[in-house]
Order: structure tokens, then C-alpha cells, then sequence
């Protein structure tokens, strides 16, 4: 048995009182996790230089290059052991994140040693910007009203990096990021979707922002 599987309802601290309901539920895809927010390419890519480098050297200093490449091969096992420990902790926090769109509010589950669970609800929020790379894979970026403030290392990876002040809560690597949004337009009122770039949808308008018109019962962001 594991923390989760005491929910009463999946992804949420407690049953939805009455007049709420879920509009949507996903979790992070752990393959762009990895590699957007745990950068394990780049990890990799710095050690195959790294690597480079040193047989590029040591062959400039007259070394054998079989020799050469075999003094550089930790550096490969180190590069791979990194990229694999980042990629473990990657498939952990997509296997323990959840996001949850009720028409009320936006509740965020993750953590992987520490279980979190945080409650946002429309009213704090005074808009929301999709990212969209390959395929439909994406991101929700969310702007908290004026005033209202929560911890980056609450958050992270759940939050736009860096970007400390204000923090900005995030629906990081959706697998359908699209679908993600135009449920979120739908619950706060919105009907009309744009794209502004071929990289880039806006929820609403040219400047990529969505007004939150919708109110929720809730009245602070708060811990589940």
C-alpha cells in the first residue's frame, strides 16, 4: 500500500463537496519530465564533450587513441549513472503527480518522499498561458491574483523555472496539453481558443493570457 491509495477520491484530500466535480485529471508525462525538467539531455550531452575532450587531449599529447577512450569511459559511466538517477526520480514524480480541474478549483497532488496536496482555487488565479512543443505535449503556465504567494520549493517542479517572485504554478509535460486548456476555458467561462504561434496557444487573445472570471468557495490557496 502505498500514500495514495488512501485518497477517498483519486488525486484529492477528501470528497468533493456538493456542487463540485471533476472536469479533468492527468498526470505529467515522465519522459518530458526528464527531459524538461530534470534536463537529462543536457546531462548527457555535457558528458559525451566531457568525454570528448578528454580523449581529444590526451590524443593532442600523443596517447594512444584505444588508450584515450578507454581512460574517458568513466566519464560515460558517470554521465550514464547521472542520467539514469534523474531519470528515476523523473518516473517517480510523474508516477506521484496528479492534476486535477474541478469547476472550482485547481488541486495539485505530487511528492515523492513528502505527499503534498495543494488547493488553488479560480478566484487566485488571474490567468493561465499554454506552451506547446512537439506534438501535444505542453505546459499550463498559471499567474496567481495580486497578493496571493506560495513557496518555489513547495512547488518545484510544478513551477515555471525561475520565476521566484512572483512563483508561478505550473501543469508541467501534459500529454495533451490542448485538451488540458480548453477544459480550463470551459470551466472559467471561455469559449474561444487562439493560437498565436506555432509553438505558442494562447487560451485567449493575442497576449496569451486567460481571464479567471469563474468564483470558487474556497477564499486562500491552502494544503489538502
Amino acid at each position: 500500500m502505498n500514500e495514495y491509495e488512501s485518497e477517498p477520491v483519486r488525486g484529492l484530500p477528501e470528497h468533493l463537496p456538493e456542487g463540485e466535480v471533476i472536469v479533468w485529471q492527468a498526470a505529467p508525462a515522465w519522459r518530458q519530465l526528464a527531459v524538461r525538467a530534470f534536463h537529462v539531455r543536457k546531462i548527457a550531452i555535457y558528458f559525451v564533450l566531457l568525454a570528448t575532450l578528454h580523449v581529444g587531449l590526451h590524443v593532442a599529447d600523443g596517447a594512444p587513441l584505444l588508450g584515450a577512450m578507454q581512460g574517458a569511459s568513466w566519464l560515460l559511466m558517470l554521465g550514464a549513472a547521472a542520467v539514469a538517477l534523474l531519470g528515476l526520480l523523473a518516473w517517480l514524480y510523474g508516477r506521484t503527480t496528479l492534476y486535477t480541474i474541478t469547476n472550482q478549483r485547481l488541486v495539485m497532488r505530487f511528492g515523492v518522499a513528502i505527499p503534498m496536496m495543494i488547493n488553488i482555487p479560480w478566484e487566485k488565479i488571474d490567468a493561465a498561458d499554454l506552451s506547446r512543443y512537439r506534438g501535444d505535449n505542453g505546459d499550463i503556465v498559471l499567474t496567481l491574483a495580486k497578493g496571493e504567494k506560495i513557496a518555489y520549493w513547495l512547488l518545484w517542479p510544478h513551477a515555471k523555472p525561475w520565476h521566484f517572485a512572483p512563483v508561478q504554478p505550473m501543469l508541467r509535460c501534459l500529454d495533451d496539453a490542448q485538451e488540458a486548456a480548453l477544459c480550463l476555458s470551459r470551466v472559467v467561462g471561455t469559449q474561444q481558443t487562439t493560437v498565436v504561434t506555432p509553438i505558442r496557444t494562447a487560451l485567449v487573445g493575442q497576449t496569451g493570457k486567460l481571464a479567471t472570471d469563474a468564483r470558487a468557495h474556497t477564499t486562500a490557496i491552502s494544503q489538502g
